[in-house]
């Protein structure tokens, strides 16, 4: 996009920007400084004068330019896009912005982890936020929600004791950024509602490889309504159009030490060098008259509407195409709520969604510091804001005139209320009553079918994960009954689960079933199947060393590069390399500085003493095998194979000198590039190869 279009979303977004024209440095109150460097003295070694108003101004804002992190969600990062629907959706909704295709819609999209501080790591195992703003005419929608469809609990008076669970131990702040612990699986073990989206967070949907290749759900039942007044259910989906792809737990570990920024440094590299996240928004809808027809509550936000009950209808398409200029400002600083909504999309009776509209509103004004946040450039609506709101902390308007109430006949009856003709919101009439009770709904009951659907739905790759990450977690639970508990609300769920979990944990195996399982299964739950096969954007490391082939090296940087993958030459120090033919190659990093969890695949080109460098260089060979331990694609051309052949890669076959290519398990070698690299970027397109024998392979 070319730079004066960039400005002109900026512009459009938020029009007191500071673009720093004229350089000069100034205070608060605009008096340019003369030295900053330099405190006002009585003499060359006397004391600091309190006259100095520029060193009281710059110590005193440094002191308190801090405000408290978000309880949850307190990690993240964001970036500018926009929105354009495919088709007018008048039939049902009126929300202005997906009536016209013609019509873009400018957005701010904030994805975060859930649990962890500000400076915990991208790769946790945690949910996801994805959090998108729309700027559109008729005010500002937040669309506020997770990469898992479901949640942890049913009421939000459930939410601040889970969050206490799930969050350190406040005995002694320990762990960070983690559920595996004592607190959070004791609360899990009591609250059988949560065993659903626990198994999405035992899963690798909980390790997502990048923002960019995580989906996005409302996880609520929300409803559009049209122009006539008529309702219909809705459930939010955004799917990437780079597929759904995940990390393993090794590697996330690996790379919270090598680069706890993975996920946020790959969102603002993809936006920077033009390699814009995509994702198409779908919606499931539910006639008002089909609400009691499922086997589940549909108000109940621990449960899901299968796809093939309720089919995915996508409704539009979101880029994210211009990075924040400055993080505190506005990643830090959006603010986002579920109760944000124009006209056409309402809330149901859901008691989460109910509760969550209180919270984010609340929580936003002691984060912010008062009730006029929205003021804040990033969270200024594009649409005329007129009330009789006044006064309080940050109030950037200006408001003239000496009426503040309505109604009033001295300021003209301005600003008058406007009618639902003319684009006023009008919550959806429904008719509610009841006696006032603590009692939730029988239909709210069942927590374990849900759980059992989408523990069936998984490859065999995606339970044996599973299943290591219940060990993993429950292995640093203290407490015997903890562990018990939840394998016994495991056997409620799956026999085979339940007992594979207690094994690993030293946990007396349940000896027979709690319940039937019922087979049943969605496929769209499954990251096995149904993913774009593509090479668009992955991170491709290339070893070398003095003597490599350039032509090898050219040959996989054109290939790579023309199907939209971002090769990097890595040698044992920064600079260049000489190449076989005389030439020089030159190196993008240098192999202490980066590690192979930070790519998606490897390939060895050819050279013999380049070979025989990296074959000396232990560093080298723990790339290859780090990767084929973490499934991913690895190639080898000419003599490169030699590398691969003495670190003896269990199941794998190699090419003998000579023979053009071998494709053995995603582990691709020969001597005839064109083909070895075409199966090379098929293997890197499939993601990962769960099918290799990685147990003995040590990485």
């Amino acid at each position: 996009m070319a730079d004066e279009e960039q400005l002109d979303k900026q512009r459009q977004l938020d029009p007191l920007r500071d673009r720093n024209e004229d350089g000069a440095l100034t205070t608060d109150f605009g008096t340019r400084v003369d030295d900053t460097d330099n405190a006002l003295h009585a003499g060359e070694r006397g004391p600091t004068l309190l006259e100095d108003f520029h060193f009281r101004e710059k110590i005193t804002h440094f002191d308190h330019e801090r405000i408290p992190e978000r309880v949850v969600h307190a990690r993240g990062a964001g970036a500018y896009g926009h929105f354009r629907p495919y088709a007018s959706l008048a039939e049902y909704t009126r929300a202005d912005f997906l009536q016209d295709p013609a019509r873009e819609t400018p957005v701010f999209v904030r994805f975060s982890t859930v649990a962890g501080s500000r400076g915990s790591a991208d790769t946790v195992r945690d949910v996801r936020g994805f959090a998108t703003k729309f700027y559109t005419r008729e005010g500002n929608y937040d669309l506020v929600g997770n990469n898992f469809p479901v949640f942890f609990v049913q009421d939000a008076i459930k939410f601040p004791d889970f969050v206490h669970a799930v969050k350190p131990e406040p005995h002694h702040e320990m762990p960070q950024a983690a559920s595996a612990h004592d607190t959070f699986w004791d609360f899990v073990s009591l609250q059988p509602e949560t065993l659903h989206t626990v198994m999405w967070l035992m899963s690798d949907r909980a390790l997502p490889r990048s923002y960019r290749m995580m989906q996005g759900f409302g996880v609520h039942t929300f409803r559009f309504v049209n122009a006539a007044g008529r309702g219909t259910f809705v459930k939010f989906h955004w799917r990437p159009l780079l597929g759904t792809h995940s990390l393993v737990w090794d590697e996330c570990q690996q790379i919270a030490g090598a680069d706890p920024d993975f996920n946020r440094r790959d969102l603002w590299e993809s936006i920077d060098r033009g390699d814009f996240p995509e994702y198409e928004l779908a919606v499931q809808l539910v006639p008002e008259e089909d609400e009691f027809a499922f086997d589940f509550d549909l108000l109940d936000p621990t449960k899901i509407i299968p796809e093939e009950v309720v089919p995915l209808r996508p409704i539009g398409r979101m880029t994210l195409d211009r990075n924040p200029d400055n993080f505190f400002a506005e990643t830090e600083q959006v603010a986002f709520h579920t109760a944000h909504v124009v006209p056409g999309i309402d809330f149901t009776n859901d008691p989460l969604l109910q509760g969550r509209n209180f919270s984010y509103l609340d929580t936003q004004l002691i984060r912010l510091g008062g009730p006029n946040f929205q003021q804040l450039p990033v969270n200024r609506p594009l649409a005329t804001v007129r009330n009789h709101h006044r006064d309080g902390y940050g109030q950037h308007r200006v408001h003239p005139g000496q009426t503040a109430y309505s109604p009033n006949s001295l300021g003209g009856g301005c600003p008058a209320v406007a009618g639902w003709d003319a684009g006023a919101f009008r919550h959806h009439q429904v008719r509610v009553d009841g006696d006032k009770i603590r009692r939730r709904s029988p239909s709210f009951d069942d927590h374990h079918s849900q759980p059992q659907l989408f523990w069936n739905s998984m490859a065999p790759w995606e339970k044996a994960h599973i299943v290591a990450a219940y060990r993993f977690e429950l292995g640093k639970v203290d407490a015997p009954a903890v562990r018990a508990r939840t394998v016994e609300q495991l056997n409620l769920v799956d026999h085979e689960l339940a007992v594979a979990v207690a094994v690993g944990i030293g946990v007396t195996p349940p000896a027979e079933p709690a319940v039937e399982n019922a087979g049943r299964t969605s496929p769209a739950l499954s990251m096995a199947t149904g993913q774009p096969g593509s090479i668009a954007t992955r991170k491709i490391a290339l070893l070398v060393a003095g003597g490599v082939s350039g032509a090898d090296v050219t040959a996989v940087r054109e290939a790579l590069i023309g199907g939209g993958a971002v090769p990097e030459v890595l040698a044992a120090h920064d600079g260049e390399v000489a190449s076989e033919e005389g030439g020089t190659v030159r190196v993008d990093r240098a192999l202490a500085t980066m590690s192979s969890v930070l790519y998606d695949a490897v390939c060895v080109p050819g050279g013999a003493a380049s070979t025989l460098e990296l074959s000396r260089d232990g560093l080298a060979s723990h790339y290859v095998a780090q990767a084929f331990k973490h499934g991913k694609a690895i190639a080898a051309l000419g003599s490169g194979v030699g590398l691969l052949r003495e670190l003896g890669l269990p199941g794998i076959r190699l090419a003998d000198e000579g023979e053009p290519a071998v494709d053995s398990l995603g582990v691709v070698t020969g001597v005839d590039p064109d083909t070895v690299l075409a199966s090379f970027a098929d293997a890197i397109a499939l993601h990962r190869v769960w099918e290799r024998d990685t147990d003995r392979t040590v990485a």
